[in-house]
């Protein structure tokens, strides 16, 4: 029997379903306000219920609660607040007040608009070198306000306050070496830039472990303000070093001779062949230099004396001034002999100092020129804070 093949017939009258229309999807960055938005709202809400929790407990009583032997005061109303945070600009914060005006809420500070992050930010930034127009530009970005200077000092206060203690911490009674050296900045004195030294104190305790102990101004590096330096360590408990490495200058050396009298002490090595490569032609420095480097390169003191002979033999009829300059305080430069040879690398230049200074200066360099002395210190000390300084052996 023959099979009867289905027909289906379309109505063609009929018109195609038509397709689903969609709303176009944001773009990356409008879906992110959009997310910064909602999440102001948020922290408007939660922040608001804070502060009315904050009022109950402050007043020991609920919103229209009458008959409360307990209460200590009364409402007042609500002041407008805007908050600066990593989301930007909340607005419209409902500040709750009492008659008396003794309620300070824990949200934020009284009169501060950023929120501790922020600040932090900020205070890193500045640790960091970066320029106040950068800060600004950064700010601005992450909250939707530029802060100003005052502003920026003002949220860089903490770090004030942490310097001035740090200034009158109580250090170690005994450390195995200190370095001293100094470093200059442009500070404003009467309206007009000077450039002043800072002199600065890096000690290395008897685990070897580097930190800077003191900090002080001085219009030059004079024994006065070498004085001030080694006179404040010792007040704040250094009485005995081993070993102090330091440059030649004379004003240095005398106040050594006068704060830590019988601490042996070592002339950097490199300050002493520059002095030496002074006095010598910029055709001969290349030899002359290897040969100063085979002085103080010798296996022990002996080896550094003979060297030293040879090189006044070979060099005292040509220049004379430069063996002057070698001869010139060369016990000093030899007193790294008397310790463990696992320190002499580190012990008979100021390199780590100069190493320091290096990287501080990439986080100062933004400030052109200091409006004060403490504005420099502070800097100075904040980057140094910030960097890790890697141990010495001191066996």
């Amino acid at each position: 029997m023959p099979v009867t093949k289905a027909h289906f017939n379309t109505n063609k009258s009929e018109k195609p379903a038509e397709k689903a229309e969609f709303l176009p999807l944001p773009s990356g960055e409008e879906f992110r306000q959009h997310l910064r938005e909602r999440a102001r709202c948020f922290i408007r809400a939660v922040l608001d219920e804070v502060m009315q929790e904050e009022m109950t407990a402050f007043l020991q009583a609920e919103w229209g609660e009458q008959r409360n032997p307990a209460r200590t005061g009364q409402r007042n109303g609500y002041y407008p607040r805007t908050l600066f945070t990593s989301y930007g600009k909340v607005e419209g914060l409902r500040v709750p007040r009492d008659r008396a005006g003794d309620f300070q809420t824990q949200v934020f500070e009284r009169y501060n608009r950023y929120e501790p992050e922020i600040e932090q930010a900020v205070e890193a930034m500045y640790v960091a070198g970066v320029s106040q127009g950068r800060v600004g530009n950064v700010t601005e970005k992450l909250v939707g306000a530029r802060p100003n200077a005052q502003r920026v000092a003002k949220m860089t206060e903490g770090l004030s306050e942490r310097f001035e203690q740090w200034k009158t911490r109580a250090l170690e009674n005994h450390y195995r070496v200190i370095y001293l050296d100094g470093v200059y900045y442009p500070i404003v004195h009467e309206e007009q830039a000077d450039h002043t030294a800072v002199l600065v104190a890096l000690g290395v305790d008897l685990d070897g472990t580097k930190q800077v102990l003191g900090l002080v101004c001085g219009a030059e590096e004079s024994k006065e303000a070498w004085l001030d330096l080694l006179g404040d360590l010792k007040k704040r408990g250094v009485s005995q070093v081993d070993l102090f490495v330091t440059d030649g200058g004379e004003g240095l050396l005398a106040a050594l001779r006068e704060i830590f009298v019988g601490s042996k002490r070592q002339r950097c090595i490199t300050h002493k062949m520059r002095n030496v490569l002074a006095h010598v032609p910029h055709r001969k420095k290349k030899e002359v230099g290897s040969a100063l480097k085979a002085i103080f390169a010798a296996e022990s003191r002996e080896k550094a004396l003979e060297e030293q002979a040879a090189f006044v033999v070979r060099y005292s009829q040509a220049y004379p001034q430069a063996v002057r300059s070698l001869l010139e305080d060369f016990e000093a430069c030899l007193t790294y002999y008397g310790f463990p040879a696992s320190m002499w690398r580190y012990i008979r230049t100021t390199n780590a100092l100069e190493g320091l200074f290096s990287n501080i200066r990439l986080r100062t360099n933004s400030v052109k020129v200091f409006q004060n002395e403490g504005s420099c210190l502070k800097l100075v000390w904040a980057a140094s804070q910030s960097l890790k300084l890697h141990k010495m052996p001191v066996e």
